[in-house]
């Protein structure tokens, strides 16, 4: 198949985030898969090859999460700690859309790459990880918070949903690069599946509360076992562990193909794909609504030589340039 060909089909199955489940085993799950739309995120920023792997993964995981909100909002995934990565945001934009950017320390990075110890829980070290669902008001934002103890993104989420969601849950993530006939791409893959199980029985084994977490609740803290006694739940994740990261970057294996891979004995159900893109949130309008909230002192010292006053968003790199005195005057330029 012609260069032209593989990017004119695999356009048709990136970026896209398809949710299915599982009824005979009481499963719910998405599968992500971002090829254009992450590759654009990590040339812009021009990265090193490990934070470029990490964000991408911490993408790939927030855009899995994300896609299950049922409103207009906004989802955040937020790393703070002490390895060479100091920190990872990634924001999702109910219903589609979403940017990333990372906080890092190049000599740090350096001497662990030359140390070998560049995996996830290497270059993020120990911090937390915040899971931030906003609706747009104080009083509709909730927040989970598990402890980075130099484990992996997948690791995290799971003990995300222990404490937080209390739904037994599998993550798999996968981050890479492929070459095709447009040149070296990055590629992430991600895929969740949850147990929600809806008979007595299940739900007496499993100690859950029926269906999904409640909707628009704040989050409780608890422990929930992930060992949970139920046959159904052990299979769905054994199938889940055995996804192999070049399944969830293939850009030839649609997701519909790979869940026939891991359920095709017992039905998986394939809802219509949400499709993402990847879009900063910034404008000059709200850049400017940044500066005045500065001190008229603050503002004074971030003024060039040349007397304008610019800001680059630190998400796509675009750089907005005022005179000060449209910023004293609160007039927007047209």
């Amino acid at each position: 198949m012609a260069g032209s060909d593989i990017a004119a089909e695999t356009a048709t199955l990136d970026d896209r985030v398809v949710p299915f489940t599982v009824p005979d085993l009481d499963i719910r799950g998405r599968v992500v898969r971002l090829g254009a739309s992450i590759d654009t995120v990590l040339e812009r920023h021009g990265y090193p090859e490990p934070v470029s792997r990490v964000l991408g993964e911490a993408a790939a995981l927030t855009v899995l999460l994300g896609t299950a909100l049922k409103f207009d909002g906004r989802f955040q995934l937020q790393t703070k700690s002490d390895g060479p990565i100091s920190m990872l945001v990634v924001d999702f934009n109910a219903p589609d859309n979403y940017r990333a950017v990372a906080h890092f320390d190049e000599s740090r990075l350096e001497q662990a790459i030359a140390a070998g110890a560049t995996t996830t829980g290497d270059l993020l070290g120990e911090g937390h990880l915040g899971l931030t669902v906003d609706q747009g008001s104080q009083a509709t934002r909730y927040q989970g918070v598990v402890a980075l103890e130099r484990q992996s993104l997948e690791e995290a989420a799971h003990q995300y949903f222990r404490q937080s969601e209390q739904i037994p849950s599998r993550v798999r993530l996968a981050v890479g690069s492929v070459v095709s006939g447009g040149g070296r791409q990055w590629r992430a893959g991600g895929l969740i599946a949850q147990f929600m199980p809806h008979s007595p029985e299940r739900l007496r084994a499993a100690d859950l509360h029926p269906g999904d977490a409640p909707e628009g609740h704040e989050i409780l803290a608890g422990e929930h076992p992930d060992g949970i006694s139920d046959d159904a739940w052990a299979e769905a994740r054994s199938l889940t562990e055995t996804i192999e990261d070049h399944e969830l970057l293939d850009p030839l294996l649609e997701s519909e193909r790979l869940l026939y891979r891991l359920f095709h004995e017992r039905g998986a159900r394939v809802f219509e794909p949400v499709v993402v893109h990847e879009a900063c949130r910034c404008s000059r309008e709200r850049v400017l609504g940044m500066l005045r909230g500065f001190s008229a002192e603050d503002r004074s010292a971030m003024v060039a030589d040349d007397g304008t006053l610019g800001v680059t968003c630190e998400f796509c790199s675009r750089r907005y340039v005022f005179d000060p005195a449209e910023v004293e005057a609160g007039l927007t330029a047209g």
